[in-house]
């Protein structure tokens, strides 16, 4: 969802329950600014109605190469590849209770979010983890996540997504429908960015040394000179080093040949250190796994 300049007001999931019934997710910190952007925006129209039902539902992210078995043992229907396909969303009895299941995933691996009522959420946490016990299924904190996501290349919104950047600029240009007549708030000046191209790309960067803690807001470094910033940062505990998402800017549009040519360095409180520019997620960059 973006507003008049292209920028990015929304980074949520919209499930598509019925022809005119649609349930959006969104992030916790970010539930009553989002429900007043769209509240603001919808069509005037008698038969349109937006109702926040967030007090009635708890979220249980399940996720990792083992979730699917974890779910079907507690599942009352199946929820292989066919019954429950990436990025769909079914309704089903979990441990004895009625669930709403999201196939997404936030850390690289297949995943569901199962949105449970709340006064049910600890009978279907407790029957997810004996049934995943066997498979050494684990609690994992906001840190760990954050670490998966950015190996993955996945952005947050408010750091990597704000309504200053645009979707082309953060590499989500997939997401609009500028190939159809679809109208949509923010169009035009898509269009126009499209003709014009982009001075800012966000890109992943890599920095081997140990002693470089990423956190984000480092500056870039391109030949010795200053061309952007870390929108986020961190370590990547599969890949063994430390990552940034980032932002390189320019005075005429960015290609690819701009980005791959170059020596790039981060400035981390103060100290240089040597970074490796990646146009492609460090983790699984051909979505195998999350589709699997």
């Amino acid at each position: 969802m973006l507003n008049q300049r292209g920028g990015i007001e929304c980074d949520l999931t919209v499930a598509r329950l019925g022809d005119n019934h649609f349930y959006l997710v969104t992030g916790t910190g970010a539930a009553t600014r989002d429900f007043h952007w769209i509240a603001r925006h919808l069509p005037d129209r008698p038969t349109t109605t937006l109702r926040d039902v967030t007090e009635k539902f708890a979220v249980l992210a399940l996720m990792g190469p083992r979730s699917r078995a974890v779910l079907g043992n507690v599942a009352e229907a199946d929820v292989d590849d066919d019954a429950l396909p990436y990025l769909a969303v079914r309704n089903l009895e979990v441990a004895g209770h009625s669930c709403r299941v999201l196939r997404v995933t936030y850390v690289g691996e297949l995943g569901y979010e199962i949105h449970v009522p709340v006064e049910a959420a600890g009978a279907v946490y407790d029957a997810l983890m004996k049934s995943g016990a066997p498979h050494a299924i684990r609690n994992a904190g906001y840190r760990a996540i954050e670490s998966l996501r950015l190996e993955k290349g996945y952005r947050a919104w408010g750091s990597d997504l704000t309504p200053s950047t645009t979707p082309q600029e953060a590499g989500l240009g997939w997401a609009v429908k500028l190939r159809s007549t679809t109208a949509f708030l923010g169009r035009d000046a898509l269009v126009k960015q499209g003709h014009l191209g982009e001075t800012r790309r966000l890109v992943t960067f890599t920095v081997e040394d140990p002693a470089a803690r990423l956190f984000g807001r480092e500056t870039i470094y391109r030949n010795g000179e200053r061309v952007g910033f870390l929108s986020s940062g961190g370590f990547g505990h599969t890949i063994g080093c430390g990552i940034g998402l980032g932002y390189v800017v320019a005075e005429h549009p960015i290609d690819n040949e701009l980005l791959d040519t170059g020596h790039y360095e981060l400035d981390v409180a103060t100290h240089r250190f040597e970074a490796q520019l990646h146009r492609r997620p460090l983790y699984d960059p051909g979505n195998e796994r999350v589709r699997s």
